[in-house]
């Protein structure tokens, strides 16, 4: 049976998603120091096969370099967002934020592949970041999508390599298009659902006023 627990870490309370299934885990954008993490893998007796980035924001990848070491699994992501690390909004230290620790990854491109036994879907969405990917798991009808959308909102466009319509065309191709009843998984708050975000998002929705 598939399980998903999630870990609200570092400064900023990402949302980081640890899916499992039987003894093998996949971790989705551990943003913050990963003990906990690494110790309900133990206590678990899973084994991590891989570190998987939504995109290169700080808050998203800090915990990255100290899972990778704990638990050997490499690191996917968009090389597309590369540029990010070299950036305060991919390297931290600004307005006192933590310094992420430096990690080597593999790169993650749009297309369909298998974690845990599961069909994954890799869904290129940019907007938030150029290199911005969705994780997409039809057989839990579950998609992980960064900060590309959250409950009745969406990602900041502002930072470098943002595009508000980039973005928008993003959600509305590669989510909205999902099944209705998908569990949308973002990367801070709560989970929401596709037909909810379609149909109540006002990002997507022009006002009239009369």
């Amino acid at each position: 049976m598939v399980e998903i627990r999630i870990f609200q870490l570092g400064v900023l309370q990402t949302n980081c998603y640890l899916i499992f299934n039987k003894n093998e885990a996949v971790v989705i954008d551990p943003g913050g120091d990963p003990r906990e993490v690494i110790s309900f893998l133990a206590k678990n007796n899973l084994r991590l096969t891989h570190i998987l980035n939504t995109h290169l924001h700080f808050d998203h990848i800090q915990g990255n370099a100290a899972l990778a070491n704990a638990t050997g699994a490499p690191i996917l992501a968009n090389r597309e967002d590369e540029f990010l690390l070299q950036t305060e909004v991919g390297a931290g230290g600004f307005m006192d934020f933590p310094e992420t620790e430096p990690f080597d990854f593999n790169d993650l491109r749009e297309g369909e592949t298998e974690f845990l036994g599961l069909t994954c879907q890799v869904l290129a969405t940019p907007g938030h970041t150029p290199g911005s990917l969705s994780f997409y798991f039809p057989e839990i009808e579950a998609v992980f999508v960064g900060d590309l959308l959250f409950f009745r909102s969406i990602g900041r466009t502002d930072f470098p390599g943002g595009d508000f319509e980039i973005l928008k065309k993003s959600a509305r191709e590669k989510i909205f298009t999902l099944p209705d009843d998908t569990i949308i998984y973002p990367g801070h708050g709560e989970e929401t659902r596709v037909m909810d975000e379609r149909l109540h998002n006002p990002f997507f929705h022009e006002v009239k006023i009369i």
